[in-house]
This record gives structure tokens, C-alpha cells and sequence, in this order.
């Protein structure tokens, strides 16, 4: 399992540039590692995507990942659409994986990274 780090705000393209000679530089000492990151261009879109309720279906996912939207809602104890609408903008984020075998958190932790 791999950890996913977020950054909300800041030089996007700076940080992916950064990013990757970090990794070029780790790889080429033999050092194993798994990362995903994820960019956030605002603070509001971060909060956009990452409200409260999605906070907690992420949570709910990552300890029991689900068979289905379905399944997933009647476990949340909630509607069916809007449990789908959060599991579209989580997965269209990169915060959700929705492949074949259902819905799924892949990761442990989020580290997050706010520029001011």
C-alpha cells in the first residue's frame, strides 16, 4: 500500500518538475518506493472535491472496500445518487480507484501539502 500525497495550491508544474528529479535521483541510488500525488490548484477546489461526507466514504472504503456504488451507499446508510456522484468526483480526483473489482483506497495515509 502506498501513501498518496496531495498538494493544494502553489506552482503545479514546478512541483511535478521537482517530483520527478526526486524520484530520478532516489531510483538511480536503488532506492524502492511507491508515491502517488495528487495536485489541488486552490484551496476551494480542494474543498470542492474533499467535503466532509467524502472524507468519510474514503475513510469507509479504505477499511472495507465495496462490490459496488450500491452496496457501498446501503453501507453508508445513504442515497444511492449522491453516494454515486461522490464516488464519480473521488475517483475523477485520483482519490478513488473504481476498476473492476469495485470501489477502492488504495492507500493508507494522505499527506497533504498546503502552499500559503
Amino acid at each position: 500500500m502506498t501513501d498518496l500525497k496531495l498538494t493544494v495550491g502553489g506552482d503545479v508544474e514546478e512541483m511535478a518538475t521537482k517530483r520527478f528529479v526526486d524520484a530520478w535521483h532516489r531510483a538511480e541510488k536503488g532506492d524502492s518506493f511507491q508515491e502517488r500525488h495528487l495536485a489541488f490548484e486552490s484551496w476551494e477546489t480542494f474543498t470542492r472535491v474533499l467535503t466532509g461526507k467524502r472524507l468519510d466514504l474514503l475513510r469507509h472504503v479504505h477499511k472495507q472496500p465495496a462490490t459496488s456504488v450500491r452496496a457501498l451507499a446501503k453501507a453508508l446508510g445513504r442515497d444511492y445518487s449522491n453516494v454515486h456522484a461522490d464516488v464519480q468526483a473521488l475517483a475523477a480526483a485520483g482519490l478513488l480507484d473504481t476498476a473492476n473489482s469495485g470501489v477502492r483506497a488504495d492507500y493508507g495515509v494522505i499527506e497533504t501539502k498546503i502552499a500559503i
